[in-house]
């Protein structure tokens, strides 16, 4: 394989939506899923108030890439071989000795081998990876030291109500009924939790399009929501910017669930016809579905038998991994956490500012002056998401985290948002991951701080 990746070698291009095409104010977007879970654990289980207070220092938390051990009620930072980095009960931090005692002497986490070879969750752990429920783990850990204050046993029963109150916020019908706290409120004000591209992303989309490539949408996002959002930031024509969108597309399934995959299914004003089509026929904007579907169409559209398709998205679980795994996709992973080390952020300047019917979109939120985290920066509590620094006696040891692993292994390059390379010619040669090149290699514009201190040591 060549060490050179360039667009302009690829036939079609597809992206995720939430967090890849469209990026959010994560501060904002953050307190309100937060909110949104929590009122409902309050509201519907009974849950204590004061999970609804929160001080800015406790946004220090939120930290991508954590796994939830549902069977210790800990939460875990893994290094790339397994073995637990870092972990807290609840929002405490356990000690050398503690996680030995839970993990022991190799503090290695017994169910990384299942987790690292498939990405799925289970009944025994929950893998944050994406901003969407990264507010879960804060909540997460503060209902467990809430019971650890009662005196209350710990059981994994909590985590249905966890779960309940995900499904609550975020399930297919909420947006058209108004439920949860989530949609109603992004409805409501979509210029405080969502950023409009700038001019220069808008025109890039259109240049690859009109040079001849396919491209693509495809989010588990549903078609209400996916046109709000695309309105937003693209413009009421963003259609005519895609081939194909693909809305609800339940990824990581719509890649992995073969054979038993979902047929693709029209769309009726927003609401999915129940006849699943028995293939995909012609381009255009369809509900659920899988890729062996998709990729007969390509082949048609573009008339290759293995046409190249590069995907962009934000999520190991439901981007990366499958869409490399299963599609055989290059892929680009979109890294915020980049530009919390060091990466500069690309000069976005939005085409379409706020209309007087958003509300005061500048006011900055109530925890912005009060020093609130963005949880795409490094954590005091947690370290870097890319490489781990531990100090013991004067030494320090450094060990690239797994989900640092999981970026080199299953994408083919690393950025930090759709802008930072917008401006590229569509031949631009981007050096690719490689397991024969130093971990630096495939970050564009640059390698995260971490890693660079990694290399030089």
């Amino acid at each position: 394989m060549s060490e050179y990746f360039s667009l302009s070698e690829c036939d079609v291009i597809g992206f995720d939506l939430d967090h890849t095409l469209c990026r959010y104010n994560l501060k904002e977007t953050s307190r309100l899923i937060y909110d949104s879970f929590a009122r409902y654990l309050v509201e519907h289980k009974g849950y204590d108030k004061d999970l609804l207070h929160l001080t800015p220092a406790t946004w220090d938390f939120c930290f991508k890439g954590l796994v939830v051990d549902l069977e210790e009620g800990n939460l875990v930072k893994l290094a790339e071989d397994g073995t637990v980095l870092r972990a807290t009960h609840g929002t405490k931090n356990l000690s050398p000795d503690d996680i030995i005692k839970h993990y022991g002497p190799k503090r290695e986490w017994k169910h990384f081998n299942s987790l690292n070879t498939s990405y799925t969750r289970s009944a025994k752990y929950y893998f944050y990876d994406n901003y969407f429920d990264l507010p879960g783990a804060l909540l997460c850990a503060r209902v467990v030291d809430m019971f650890n204050k009662r005196g209350a046993e710990i059981t994994s029963d909590f985590w249905k109500d966890i779960v309940a109150a995900i499904d609550h916020n975020y399930n297919t019908s909420a947006f058209r009924e108004d439920a949860g706290t989530y949609f109603p409120s992004v409805k409501q004000c979509p210029g405080r939790y969502l950023q409009p591209c700038s001019d220069a992303v808008k025109t890039w989309l259109r240049s690859m399009k009109n040079s001849g490539k396919i491209l693509l949408l495809i989010t588990s996002s549903h078609s209400d929501y996916c046109r709000l959002v695309c309105e937003h930031i693209l413009g009421s024509d963003f259609e005519e910017l895609f081939d194909i969108i693909i809305t609800n597309a339940l990824k990581p399934g719509f890649f992995s669930l073969v054979p038993q995959q979902r047929p693709f299914r029209n769309l009726v004003d927003d609401v999915e016809e129940s006849e699943g089509l028995p293939s995909l026929e012609k381009p255009g904007w369809y509900s659920q579905g899988n890729w062996p579907h998709l990729h007969e169409l390509l082949k048609n559209m573009t008339n290759k038998t293995e046409p190249k398709v590069v995907y962009f998205g934000d999520s190991m679980r439901s981007d990366m991994f499958p869409a490399c795994s299963f599609g055989k996709w290059e892929t680009v992973m979109i890294v915020e956490e980049m530009e919390g080390e060091g990466v500069p952020r690309a000069n976005a300047t939005p085409c379409n500012s706020p209309t007087p019917s958003e509300g005061p979109v500048e006011k900055k939120g109530k925890f912005e002056d009060q020093g609130m985290k963005s949880p795409s920066a490094v954590s005091n509590q947690w370290g870097s998401y890319f490489v781990d620094v531990q100090k013991n006696e004067g030494e320090e040891t450094r060990r690239l985290t797994w989900c640092c692993h999981s970026i080199h292994t299953y994408s083919t390059m690393a950025i930090p948002s759709i802008e930072a390379i917008a401006d590229l010619p569509l031949d631009f040669k981007f050096q690719r991951f490689s397991s024969d090149r130093p971990v630096t290699t495939g970050y564009y514009p640059r390698p995260p701080d971490s890693l660079l201190k990694w290399e030089e040591n």
